[in-house]
C-alpha cells in the first residue's frame, strides 16, 4: 500500500488543490484527462484510496475502479469515435494506481513516447467537453 506522509497529485487533483480537467467522479473514483496525452480524449481514472500497485488495491475498490474506467470508456468511445478504447495500467511515474483510456485506431497508437507535453489547452479543454457531454447522455 501507499503511505507516504503527503498526498499524491493525483489527490490533490481530486481535491482540487491542483487543477485538473475532471470529466467524472463519484464516492470511489475520478477521471480526469491526462497532462500529457498520447491522443486526444486520453484520461486516466483514478481511484481515491492511495494505493501504489492495482494488485494491492483491496477487491471492492477494484471492481469499483473497472466500473469507472467502463463507463468513461464508453463516453470517450462516443466522443471521439476510435476503433477502440485502450485501458492500460502501467502506473510508473505516479505512485497511485491508474487506469489510462486512449482512443485508439490502431496498436501504435498505444505509445507513451508520443505523449504531448505541451498539450494546447484548448485543445483539452474541448476533450474534457467532448466526454463530460458524453457521460450526461
Amino acid at each position: 500500500m501507499y503511505c507516504p506522509g503527503m498526498a499524491s497529485v493525483f489527490t490533490r487533483i481530486i481535491k482540487r488543490e491542483l487543477p485538473g480537467r475532471i470529466v467524472h467522479e463519484d464516492d470511489h473514483s475520478a477521471a480526469f484527462l491526462t497532462i500529457a496525452p498520447i491522443r486526444p480524449g486520453h484520461t486516466l481514472v483514478v481511484p481515491r484510496l492511495e494505493v501504489d500497485h492495482w494488485i494491492d488495491l483491496p477487491p471492492d475498490v477494484l471492481r469499483e475502479l473497472w466500473s469507472t474506467a467502463a463507463l468513461v470508456g464508453r463516453a470517450i468511445d462516443t466522443a471521439f469515435r476510435p476503433r477502440r478504447v485502450a485501458a492500460l495500467l502501467a502506473g510508473l511515474e505516479v505512485p497511485h494506481v491508474h487506469v489510462h483510456l486512449i482512443p485508439i485506431d490502431s496498436e501504435a497508437d498505444i505509445s507513451f513516447e508520443a505523449a504531448d507535453h505541451n498539450p494546447d489547452p484548448a485543445a483539452l479543454d474541448d476533450a474534457a467537453e467532448r466526454i463530460r457531454a458524453a457521460l450526461a447522455r
